[in-house]
């Protein structure tokens, strides 16, 4: 008799899917295929591997209670991929959780030894090795013999839950300083005067900056300003201070909000030459039209980000549907 399973588990470490043979009693089981979910405590197991778990209850798929608009149909069983994945899969899956733990500090200049990391991986040093090289691809690590792995870039946080301009983002990492590469009036393009709310060909100012954190080029920014904002910002100094300060110093009014839309972009010769990276690197791409808090549309950008040294961070929060 299969033991049912309590309604708690206690100190339950881990629950992962592992492939027995179930009893063909079992709904949608038979003698020689199906899926059983496993319980066990104590010491953290490899979750791909199910290997060396203390099994302490076992169950079958059943037909489940309708919850929350899930159906009370019976279970299928799902298309579960083998549990021998390629080492390059697995590779991958180190390399996103190295990553992460570099950005967020856990090692302090050096990473652990192969032999620790396979360890904690759970997997062959060869795989480490395949995933280190990933990272080292990316120019996040340098390796050496008898030197080991050392962090080579450090990477900032950039938030997306606040509007706020470079400079107050990044405060707490050093000055941040702009090259103004153009201060230009110029007719707006039919898709620039549609986003500010103007008529086509209306005269804007626009704006381009190269961004830096100390000596570090960080970001390649063009901005289109609505023209009554616009020309009382470029009467200020654009080296030393964010535009969203500018323009609500001239306005008198509050920035109220901003639409962002995110995408990953790969460097062309001139952009790429701009930020001091390689060409065809990967570049994080903004486009940003924020406004005032009456609603007015005042500021267009075009902002491309070096994706090797800046790492976007926000927090979510689920809505009822």
């Amino acid at each position: 008799m299969w033991p049912k399973l309590p309604k708690f588990f206690g100190d339950v470490s881990i629950i992962g899917i592992c492939k027995f043979l179930s009893p063909p009693r079992w709904r949608n089981a038979s003698p020689t295929d199906g899926f059983a979910r496993y319980f066990y405590v104590g010491r953290r197991r490899n979750p791909l591997t199910c290997a060396d778990g203390e099994i302490v209850a076992l169950r079958g798929p059943r037909i489940a209670p309708y919850v929350d608009g899930v159906s009370s149909q019976p279970e299928a069983h799902p298309a579960f991929l083998p549990n021998r994945r390629a080492r390059a899969d697995q590779a991958r899956q180190v390399a996103d959780v190295l990553r992460h733990q570099i950005y967020d500090g856990a090692y302090d200049g050096a990473l652990p030894a192969e032999a620790e990391l396979a360890a904690e991986f759970f997997v062959s040093r060869n795989t480490i090795r395949e995933a280190l090289a990933v990272l080292k691809a990316e120019g996040l690590i340098d390796r050496g013999t008898k030197v080991g792995t050392h962090v080579a870039a450090r990477k900032y946080d950039h938030g997306l839950d606040a509007l706020v301009g470079l400079r107050e983002t990044f405060k707490d990492y050093g000055d941040v300083r702009n090259e103004v590469r153009a201060v230009q009036r110029l007719s707006a393009p039919p898709a620039v005067a549609r986003k500010l709310a103007l008529e086509p060909g209306t005269q804007v100012v626009f704006i381009e900056r190269l961004r830096y954190l100390a000596d570090l080029p960080l970001s390649l920014d063009l901005t289109y300003l609505a023209p009554a904002i616009g020309e009382q910002v470029i009467g200020h100094p654009l080296e030393s201070n964010d535009i969203f300060a500018l323009i609500e110093r001239v306005s008198g009014r509050r920035l109220g909000g901003a639409s962002l839309a995110l995408e990953a972009v790969s460097a062309d010769p001139h952009s790429a030459a701009t930020l001091q990276v390689p060409a065809g690197s990967a570049l994080l791409m903004a486009e940003r039209l924020t406004s005032l808090d009456d609603g007015t549309p005042v500021d267009l950008e075009y902002i491309r980000m070096r994706g090797d040294r800046i790492t976007m961070r926000g927090n979510l929060i689920r809505r009822d549907a």
